[in-house]
Formats: C-alpha cells, sequence, structure tokens
C-alpha cells in the first residue's frame, strides 16, 4: 500500500535504537557530536519523514536534538503539533508540511474540484506557520487525472492544468502575503515508481520549467518554487544552469542522492558542492533542506551530507 509523506511522517512512535557507529538510544542524552555545519553560508535543515522510518525510527524530539547538535537551523515537513518542540530546542521549521489528508501531492492546485479543500487546508498552515514564524508552507500541482486516484478517468492538460494552478494560487496568495508566509510549489519526477517517495507517476508538475511559469505567472512574492535537486536531475539534469534560470522564484532547496533517493555519497551521481556554491553565487538566502532516505546508519550519513554541502 502507498504511503503518502505526511503518512510516514506521522506512523512511526518512538522506539529505542540499537548502537552503532553514531546510533543514539532514543530519548537518551545524546553524546558529544561534532558540529559539521560551520561555514554559516548554507542554513542547513532536516526533512523530519526520512529520519521517521525504518529500523531506527527518529522521534520529533531526537531528530531536533540531532540537527542542533550537528549546526542545523532547522527540522522541516512536520505540522505546527511540532513546532513547540522545535523552539524548545531553538530550531525553526524551514517549510511546514501541507495540512490535506491522505497524499498532499495528488490533490493539487491543477484541479479545481479540489480548490476548496486545498485553499482551506493551505490558509490554516499559513495561520498556524505565521503565528510560530515558520516562513514556508509546501503546495503542490497535484495528479493530472481528473479524479487525482483514478487514472482511468481522463487527464487534465497542461495547458488546462496550468491555468487551474495560477487561479489558484492567485485566490490565497493575498493572504500569503498578508501573513508573511511563503507558498512553495514542489517540482516532483515521474520516472520513478519504485516507491511512494521515490517518484510520482502522474503528477503534473514533473517539468521545473513549468512549475517556475506557474509561480510567475501567479506574480506574488510569497508563491514561488521548491527546487529539489533530486527531482529535478531526474527529469532534466543540468542543474546548476537550471538553478541560474530559477534563482528568481526559488523559494526552499532539498537534496538527496541519485539514483534511489539515498544518502549524498560516492554511490550517486550529483555533485553537491557546486551546486551549493552556484546557491550562494545567486544570493539564496533559504535553507537547504536534507531530505534522502537512509540506507545504512542514519546518524552517518546525515552528517556526511551537511558537511559535504557547507560550503
Amino acid at each position: 500500500m502507498s504511503l503518502s509523506r505526511r503518512e510516514l511522517l506521522h506512523s512511526a512512535v518512538a522506539a529505542g535504537a540499537a548502537a552503532s557507529a553514531g546510533a543514539i538510544a532514543q530519548g537518551s542524552t545524546l553524546p558529544a557530536l561534532e558540529r559539521v555545519a560551520v561555514n554559516g553560508r548554507i542554513k542547513h535543515s532536516v526533512v523530519f519523514w526520512c529520519f521517521n522510518v525504518g529500523g531506527d525510527k527518529w522521534d520529533i524530539d531526537k531528530t531536533c536534538q540531532i540537527s542542533k547538535a550537528l549546526g542545523c537551523e532547522s527540522v522541516e515537513i512536520c505540522g505546527p503539533e511540532h513546532f513547540p518542540v522545535l523552539k524548545k530546542h531553538g530550531l525553526t521549521c524551514a517549510i511546514a508540511a501541507n495540512g490535506m489528508p491522505g497524499a498532499p501531492f495528488m490533490k493539487g492546485f491543477n484541479n479545481p474540484r479540489y480548490h476548496d479543500e486545498v485553499i482551506a487546508c493551505t490558509s490554516k498552515m499559513i495561520d498556524d506557520c505565521a503565528a510560530a514564524h515558520v516562513p514556508n508552507v509546501i503546495a503542490f500541482t497535484g495528479y493530472k487525472w481528473n479524479d487525482a486516484e483514478d487514472p482511468t478517468s481522463g487527464e487534465i492538460s497542461l495547458e488546462q492544468g496550468a491555468a487551474n494552478c495560477i487561479a489558484g494560487l492567485k485566490k490565497i496568495a493575498a493572504h500569503a502575503e498578508k501573513k508573511g508566509v511563503t507558498i512553495c510549489v514542489e517540482h516532483l519526477n515521474t520516472r520513478d515508481g519504485s516507491h511512494p517517495m521515490k517518484g510520482h507517476p502522474g503528477y503534473q508538475g514533473d517539468d521545473i520549467d513549468y512549475v517556475c511559469d506557474i509561480v510567475r505567472k501567479v506574480g506574488s512574492p510569497r508563491v514561488k518554487v521548491l527546487f529539489d535537486i533530486y527531482h529535478v536531475q531526474i527529469m532534466h539534469g543540468d542543474i546548476i544552469r537550471r538553478i541560474e534560470q530559477c534563482k528568481d522564484v526559488i523559494g526552499h532547496i532539498h537534496t538527496a542522492g541519485n539514483p534511489g533517493r539515498g544518502e549524498l555519497d560516492d554511490h550517486q551521481e550529483i555533485n553537491f558542492p557546486p551546486i551549493m556554491r552556484k546557491l550562494i553565487e545567486i544570493g539564496y538566502q533559504g535553507y537547504v533542506g536534507h531530505e534522502f532516505i537512509p540506507t545504512r546508519d542514519p546518524l552517518t550519513g546525515l552528517r556526511e551530507a551537511i558537511k559535504l554541502c557547507d560550503v
């Protein structure tokens, strides 16, 4: 059964973790961890759901403890119920999860039948983010089918999907502007169907230029693009040039190794340090959220990712 990002985020309960290289027991006092985010040019964030799955499940408190110790400024893709824990640890949430039930990336702004629900949930999340000084909330184009969960229901054309996204986002943009919260529309890949969080066959916003064009036509400083390096690599490649082309609308960044959405190591193809230097060159002031799915000790992988990207 496919699990959504939100379902993955909420499915696991806190559990004890066995000691291995750097592993930390749930609820215990952290051993001394070396701070690896030291240069201050990249604002690192940890995506909660990635570390709340698998054998060594980190609850929100453990995720915050580790993130803070490693020098990160944020734990993200979580909801308002977690904001007080983040605050306790001196962290922010760089981008909040969407309040939609189920798979929020399926029912998006491209389909008018979901506009009322999507706008209501996003508006509520904007209010919660504003109250907690959280800067961004995630949003999605949605799947291309007339019924997002039924591929046999007929397709929404690219042109109509874009027009619907623009209309829906314009309805909520003024509220986002008033509250000082940015809506970040995520580009996702449709090529990897091996895992519900590695790719999203049927997602309409699988072309980064298409998503950027939608955002530019909304014309609001509070509607931007979530530029996920992993997804862009799969669909397009040419990451550094595309960052330059999209720099006016990039609101948030995600990382993961490709293929497989694993660690940012030498078993994958993306060269992250020059990409990070490009973000600095364009004056990007947002966060870089590490959203890889651990295939080995998660603490070791996270430490390596932060150190690699801390240019």
